[in-house]
This record gives C-alpha cells, sequence and structure tokens, in this order.
C-alpha cells in the first residue's frame, strides 16, 4: 500500500459515522481486503476442524487460505501437527488433494520425503554436507483444545492461554473433546466477510428471514439476545426467564453466566449460557433431544451456550450436540461458511442422534442468510448505495464494526 492508498484509508476510516454500517469501499476493495486478511484472520487463533476428522494415523485434511495451505495431520504417535504445505526443496505443495491417507508427506515434484510430523526422510542426490534436520517442513502456530483445531498465521501470536481462558469453563461445559462430527457441510456465500458477519452480528433480519430460528427460539430472546448478549433492547420477560433459569442451572452444578470484552483489544470474545423457551431441552424442531448428553452436564438443563472465540468462529451448543461456524475470507466477494456438528464419540448414527435432527435449524437458517447475504451484497455494489442508520437490534453489527475500525486505524499508524 503506497503513502497516497494509505492516507486514503486514514481518512475513509475517521468519515465513519457511528452507529451507521461501513460505507461501500470496506465492502469491495481489493486492497482493503488485503489489508484485513493480514490484519485479522492471519491474526487470530481460528478453529479450522476437530480432531476426530482425522482418527488413523497418516490421516490428513488440508485447510486453504488465500496463499497458505495447512496440512494438519496426524503422525505416527497420534500428535496432530499442523505443516504449512510448501516443499522446503523449491516451494512445490505436497499434498494436492483436500483430504486423504498417507503413509509419508512425499513432494510430487523432486519426490523429497517428510515423515509425519514434518520432519525430512530423504532428499535423493544431494550434497555430502546437507542437513535433512535443517530442512523439515515449517510448522503453522497450533493448539489443540477441547478437541478443536485452533491455527494462528501470526509470527508472533497471541499466548493462548490468555486468549482462551474467559472462554474456558463454558468450552470445557460440553466435552467436545469426547466428541466427534456428525455432519460437516459448507455453504460458499458471494459476499464480502464483513457482509458476511455483519449479518452474523445481528438479529434484526430474523424475523422475516428465519422462520426455523423463530421457531425454536423465543421473540423475546430474538429481541434481547438473538446475536449475543446486549446485541438488543432488553426484555424483561426474557431477563425474568434468564434468572429464574440461571438459579436452577447453579443448584444443579452446571456453569452459568456471561463473558464480553471489558475493554479494547486484539480479542473479539463472547459467550453467555441461556435458557430455550417453553420447555424446550435442545435447538431441535420438537425441541427434544437429538443425541446423548455431553459433556459436564448432569441432566438436560434446558439450556444453550453461545461462544465467539474470534469473529471468525462460533460455537452453538445444546446439551446434547454443538454447532461450530467457521467463516472464511475467500476474496473480497466471497467467503466460505464451514459448519460441523459434534456429538458425543459413543453415539451411534441412526440410534443415539439423527443427522437431519441435528442439522435441520442451522442448514435451513444458513442456506437463508447465504440468500440475504448475496443480495445485500448485490446491492452494495450499486452506484446508490448510502449507508442507512442502525436499528436497536444491531447493536452487536456496531460493536464489531468498531472493534475493526480501530485496528485498521492502529496497523495504519498516526
Amino acid at each position: 500500500m503506497n503513502i497516497e492508498e494509505k492516507s486514503s484509508l486514514k481518512e475513509l476510516i475517521k468519515s465513519q459515522k457511528p452507529n451507521f454500517p461501513l460505507e461501500q469501499r470496506f465492502y469491495l476493495d481489493p486492497t482493503i481486503f488485503n489489508l484485513d486478511m493480514k490484519t485479522f484472520f492471519f491474526n487470530q487463533w481460528i478453529i479450522v476442524g476437530h480432531e476426530s476428522r482425522i482418527p488413523e494415523k497418516g490421516n490428513y485434511f488440508l485447510f486453504n487460505i488465500k496463499n497458505e495451505s495447512i496440512i494438519i495431520i496426524r503422525d505416527d504417535n497420534g500428535k496432530v501437527n499442523c505443516l504449512y504445505n510448501v516443499c522446503r526443496h523449491r516451494g512445490s505443495k505436497i499434498c494436492l488433494e483436500n483430504e486423504g491417507s498417507t503413509k509419508n508427506l512425499v513432494c510430487p515434484y523432486h519426490a523429497w520425503s517428510y515423515k509425519l510430523d514434518g520432519n525430512l526422510k530423504s532428499a535423493r542426490l544431494m550434497d555430502e554436507d546437507f542437513c535433512s534436520d535443517e530442512w523439515s517442513l515449517h510448522k503453522c502456530n497450533s493448539i489443540i483444545f477441547e478437541g478443536l483445531i485452533f491455527i494462528n498465521f501470526s509470527n508472533k501470536p497471541d499466548n493462548f492461554n490468555e486468549f482462551i481462558k474467559p472462554l474456558k469453563p463454558f468450552i470445557e461445559l460440553h466435552g467436545l473433546g469426547e466428541a466427534k462430527i456428525a455432519s460437516r457441510r459448507k455453504y460458499p456465500t458471494m459476499g464480502n466477510w464483513k457482509l458476511t458477519l455483519d449479518n452474523f452480528h445481528e438479529c434484526y433480519h430474523c424475523q422475516p428471514s428465519h422462520p426455523e430460528y423463530c421457531e425454536v427460539h423465543s421473540s423475546d430472546y430474538i429481541k434481547a439476545y438473538g446475536a449475543g448478549s446486549n446485541t438488543g433492547p432488553l426484555s424483561s420477560e426474557f431477563m425474568k426467564e434468564l434468572l429464574t433459569w440461571n438459579k436452577y442451572a447453579k443448584k444443579i452444578g452446571h456453569h452459568i453466566g456471561e463473558y464480553t470484552e471489558s475493554k479494547f483489544s486484539n480479542f473479539f470474545r463472547s459467550a453467555e449460557r441461556t435458557p430455550f423457551s417453553k420447555g424446550k431441552l435442545s435447538e431441535t424442531k420438537s425441541g427434544k433431544p437429538a443425541s446423548t448428553i455431553m459433556g459436564k452436564f448432569k441432566e438436560f438443563d434446558g439450556g444453550y451456550t453461545t461462544i465467539g472465540t474470534s469473529p471468525f468462529n462460533s460455537l452453538l451448543m445444546s446439551n446434547d450436540f454443538a454447532t461450530i461456524f467457521t467463516f472464511i475470507p475467500k476474496g473480497p466477494l466471497e467467503t466460505e461458511v464451514e459448519i460441523m456438528w459434534l456429538v458425543h464419540k459413543d453415539a451411534k448414527k441412526g440410534v443415539d442422534y439423527n443427522v437431519d435432527k441435528i442439522t435441520w435449524m442451522w442448514h435451513e437458517t444458513t442456506l437463508e442468510d447465504k440468500k440475504i447475504i448475496e443480495n445485500n451484497q448485490n446491492g452494495v455494489m450499486s452506484k446508490k448505495y448510502i449507508p442507512g442508520p442502525l436499528s436497536q437490534m444491531e447493536v452487536g453489527l456496531e460493536k464489531l464494526k468498531s472493534w475493526y475500525l480501530n485496528h485498521l486505524e492502529l496497523i495504519l499508524g498516526s
């Protein structure tokens, strides 16, 4: 980015009005998209999968983003390694299939061979002073927490323990380390990543756009908590339900409460536990459980856990299954939404759980979101797009926008 582009972007940031969406350039400009990737996606701890996807040694899958490709593979000792898919010889990609199983990682170009932990195994016809120990595959920063595979592309990643600390009790409650993937689906969406996340951080659109979501969740919850705690007008009716439920859940020994960021930081985290309405026990059409109970729950408590580990991941969890979102920016006008549904590792398909019942609500809702986000992107591209004032139910969108703009200002400098 040259001096003129930098100056222009600084002025654009300063011109953004409180309680209004971003202006058009933020949703179209390739230069801003590239800066976004550097500032945000490549500088966060991102959930890219669950270790149950690669149960046996040699099982792997790729996580591809922009120019980067990461091999996520289980080695001979059962450890999950996250390795850059770049041969140390001349840079060729090693794994060309998105998933599979292999005994060794062999570059298809000149046949350099690597062990499953990334260490170089063999390289043909090299000089006598060639030291194979110096030519292992580059490792991507990674942590397995509760079965979730987190990676971070930064050269100086935030301390993971500090990052996960306030969210830890909420995640641990659900026992995701003792889970498996029941279903995994991708929803390619022709919309900028910020438009995609804007939609996820407000529930003003829920009533006109999401009949399934509104069937599962009460109107009072949607109004006040539909996009997270305090993202809409206060609902006295829902607060009564929440206080009553908190007393009950605490009495039976289940974790309760909320977490929101108290000050500006590199993190954009949130978590809360809230009740379903009208005696529902799970996020299903009937409100009845669709699988076996998970984690530390002693009984079905009728509660719902919502966690944002970063802007690019959301965990939405009933007592019996978990829904994990990953939002992957693919270009200025394209975002891939990937969803994993997790159940207890011992639950048997067709006996203990029903995939259609587990996936119904968020599958239908994400298809609807895909449609409205793409419609939104098409409208934003018009020369007549002018940001309009936000509603009382779009507080979450404003929070995300402020966090986003503050970070851009910091990286651009004064």
